[in-house]
């Protein structure tokens, strides 16, 4: 007999899911929409296996910087200068910062061509209005009105895999090569597993899960850091582990069928040179119907509104974080006057990034590399404290997780090591 599961068990379900589904989803932004357009259209079908490795990696180090919020009740960055020489902390910050405003900039301008191709009119006007929008539900709501709002905006996800079922897609073949991977041990494709890596597991995203658990502690009467509260540890944890899964899967899964769109689409027709998301789109209208183009330029300005204010947020909560000020969507402007002004500072760089001459594939390409000077020292020094007893103290993270975080540490070094030994290649 099938046991049937009542509507309050799903809505528990739902509300149980927050900063790991949001983070997931904040992960496909318009930027990433280029990236795995690009390996989709460069590829086919040859780099759809690379899901099953980044699925693993991502969900260890988010669940780790989770559990760092969770349990010291402090964002990373505020976490982190506590235990390493503020310096260090500061230069990752500073990192951390420049690849968060070039990213913002080259999602702005992706999403104001978007609706540019949609509607027609003028797309910097667009992604000016995008901007204040972000920065205005950022500013002017809570944080508990805001979560809600991110959670069913992740929900826009979906036309990516609508998108999908509107397009003629050789479902043998593609997953064929999913089991079976055409693996091409060439420069080329070296770059675009280097790129898939770089855009999947990014550092803003690190900051954000944790710095979201801690808003979810602040906004609560009932929970408290598992510091101090270790008898909410076993649900906390547990809740952890499914939220960050359900997300990371989530967003790689929407990471596959864009990369099958444009593989089914682009690749099939010879269409290889693919530079940004809206030029996917645009590809996508003439070979696949004005239905497909819709749905995917409509992804691509949804998906932006999630991602944007997150990567200023992150942005906030880092600064603000080693500067030991006050932080947090849950306090009143007024009262957080650093954290406010950096994250209102960043996305205004970042608008302004759309309306200087500096070329969007460009910005992106030294936002990669930005990235990938930053990921790596930042994923070290998580795992790092993530262990510490003195830091964690009984939940300090151990076994499968912790060796999974270092897994994923040590696949984003060789990475970084491949990114620096191609720059400037090809």
């Amino acid at each position: 007999m099938v046991k049937k599961v009542s509507k309050s068990q799903k809505a528990a379900w739902w509300k149980r899911l927050g900063a790991g589904l949001v983070t997931g989803a904040a992960d496909d932004d318009p930027s990433g929409v280029a990236t795995y357009s690009q390996v989709g259209a460069k590829f086919g079908y040859a780099m759809l296996w690379i899901v099953f490795l980044t699925i693993p990696l991502m969900i260890a180090i988010q669940m780790v910087s989770a559990r760092i919020g969770r349990v010291c009740g402090r964002g990373l960055a505020d976490t982190l200068v506590r235990n390493f020489p503020k310096p260090v902390v500061w230069t990752l910050v500073a990192l951390l910062t420049v690849a968060n405003v070039i990213n913002i900039g080259a999602d702005l301008a992706a999403m104001g061509a978007a609706v540019r191709l949609l509607i027609g009119g003028p797309k910097l006007l667009y992604a000016l209005l995008f901007a204040v929008i972000s920065t205005g539900l950022q500013v002017y709501l809570s944080f508990e009105r805001y979560a809600p709002i991110l959670k069913v905006m992740s929900l826009s996800l979906f036309t990516y895999v609508a998108t999908v079922f509107v397009v003629h897609v050789p479902w043998g073949r593609a997953l064929q090569q999913v089991v079976i991977p055409h693996l091409q041990w060439n420069t080329d494709y070296l770059t675009g597993i280097v790129a898939v890596l770089g855009t999947t597991i990014s550092p803003y995203l690190f900051c954000w899960q944790a710095a979201q658990e801690v808003e979810e502690i602040r906004q609560s009467d009932e929970r408290k850091a598992l510091r101090n509260a270790s008898r909410q540890a076993p649900d906390a944890l547990r809740r952890i582990a499914m939220d960050t899964s359900v997300g990371m899967i989530f967003s790689n899964v929407i990471a596959f069928f864009m990369m099958l769109t444009t593989a089914a689409v682009l690749n099939a027709h010879g269409k290889t040179d693919i530079q940004s998301a809206s030029d996917a789109a645009e590809a996508l209208r003439p070979l696949a119907g004005r239905f497909a183009f819709i749905l995917f330029s409509m992804g691509i300005a949804s998906t932006g509104l999630l991602a944007v204010p997150i990567l200023a947020g992150a942005t906030a909560f880092a600064v603000a974080g080693a500067a030991k000020a006050p932080y947090g969507l849950e306090r009143k402007p007024g009262k957080a006057k650093l954290f406010y002004g950096v994250l209102v500072g960043a996305m205004a760089a970042g608008a302004a990034l759309t309306f200087s001459p500096l070329d969007p594939i460009k910005a992106l390409y030294w936002s990669a590399v930005v990235n990938g000077v930053c990921a790596v020292p930042l994923m070290a020094a998580i795992m790092t404290v993530a262990r510490r007893q003195q830091t964690m103290g009984k939940h300090a993270v151990r076994g499968w997780l912790l060796m999974g975080g270092w897994i994923a540490t040590g696949v984003m070094g060789v990475a970084a090591i491949v990114m620096f030994a191609t720059l400037g290649k090809g």
